[in-house]
């Protein structure tokens, strides 16, 4: 655990805090986690269920993900797709969690090199031609044509968030998505304006915050996730995460950044730290692409202790840059200390994922201190559950909800 110093005033991580133009019942984000309980890209019961299941533990917004811009964008099977007709049973979801007493935010996005052409039918796209390490497919580059296509849908998609009665929506520059990728110096070869500078290769990110600000105005909080370090050789690391993040508070359109690891191209497991699932990973291969994993997974998924608030270190850097948004703390929040160490330390809010994966209630527990310490022995083998649906191992899965479009 970090014993770093806090400083005296440390606010009440329970109590009510305003984000943009939305007040949370309190600090306590549930930070996005894929679920796969959308098979036909739409609100099922069993959606609902799983983040009421949040709310009622005493969280005080949930984060709905993934909910791809287009169906070209879906990173894996079951996500949500943020369109129009899909509205209603946005509409659905977004009550559910209001009558329940928290908010929600939708996390909108693009998988771009991450995406398989299994899953969405057509070749992945990257900012220039690039092959993924893990999945070896191999990415078209994206034409200027697309870029200003991605803009708009990414905006449209906010659009439909907001229509359909969110209180935030997270946009998705993290993890070497598309966005994210553009970022990347190990995959942005581009020799045009979205190449070769950090400025350029913040551009695109920057086009898609001002297109989605002027679509949706104060009608939602804007957070941005975004990718401090991805742990591969000449990507992405703070020095240059830093500037991007600058550039993009300077537009004064973000409320919120989340700051987060790693990616979801290689070394996956330096976002996740812990264990590392080789059995899990494989049971979503098959054929010769099951044998790669099961002789080359560790290499390829990289092995990374675990520790409490393995991210903090890093998303200090970033709090002298940062003038107008506020920040989130992700990353090995389990415990009660934890919550006042992020407090203590400035940050304004605090995301947990698998630690509420494995007890939706922990924050209720927490609050009361009926428990102090979370019960998730960050195992990661709710990691790969995202190619079914996804859970703690541990837990009951919602057996007798549908998962049939509402």
């Amino acid at each position: 655990m970090n014993n770093l110093s806090q400083s005296n005033e440390v606010p009440d991580v329970f109590s009510p805090a305003k984000l943009g133009p939305i007040t949370l019942p309190n600090r306590i984000i549930k930070a996005a986690t894929s679920e796969g309980r959308s098979p036909e890209g739409k609100v099922t019961q069993s959606l609902i269920d799983f983040h009421r299941g949040f709310i009622e533990g005493g969280t005080g917004m949930t984060t709905l993900a993934y909910c791809a811009i287009s169906s070209e964008g879906f990173a894996a099977p079951g996500e949500i797709l943020m369109i129009r007709e899909n509205i209603p049973g946005l509409q659905k979801f977004t009550q559910a969690m209001h009558d329940a007493g928290g908010m929600v935010s939708a996390q909108l996005g693009h998988a771009g090199p991450v995406a398989h052409k299994s899953i969405t039918g057509v070749q992945p796209i990257a900012p220039s031609r690039f092959m993924n390490p893990t999945s070896f497919q191999v990415c078209r580059e994206v034409t200027k044509e697309e870029i200003s296509k991605l803009i708009t849908q990414f905006a449209d998609a906010a659009e439909v968030a907001a229509d359909a009665g969110f209180d935030a929506i997270e946009l998705h520059f993290g993890h070497l998505y598309i966005v994210s990728a553009f970022f990347s110096p190990w995959i942005n070869k581009r020799k045009d304006e979205y190449g070769g500078s950090i400025e350029n290769r913040t551009r695109f990110a920057k086009e898609i915050l001002l297109a989605v600000k002027e679509r949706i105005k104060d009608r939602v909080a804007i957070i941005v996730k975004i990718s401090m370090d991805d742990g591969i050789k000449g990507s992405i690391w703070l020095d240059e995460a830093t500037e991007t993040v600058k550039i993009l508070d300077q537009t004064k359109a973000v409320d919120a950044f989340e700051l987060t690891m790693g990616s979801s191209v290689y070394k996956q497991m330096y976002l996740f730290r812990g264990d590392t699932d080789i059995d899990g990973m494989a049971a979503t291969q098959t054929g010769i692409f099951k044998l790669g994993v099961k002789l080359f997974g560790k290499k390829m998924l990289g092995e990374y202790p675990y520790e409490d608030l393995y991210m903090l270190e890093s998303a200090r850097q970033f709090q002298p840059i940062v003038k107008n948004a506020q920040i989130i703390l992700l990353g090995g929040i389990n415990d009660y200390s934890h919550l006042q160490i992020a407090m203590g330390h400035d940050f304004s809010f605090v995301a947990l994922g698998r630690a509420l994966l494995r007890e939706p209630d922990l924050v209720n527990k927490l609050k009361d201190k009926s428990q102090l310490e979370g019960r998730c022995i960050h195992c990661n083998k709710c990691m790969f559950t995202v190619y079914t649906t996804t859970n703690c191992v541990f837990t009951k899965e919602y057996a007798t909800s549908s998962k049939s479009a509402i």
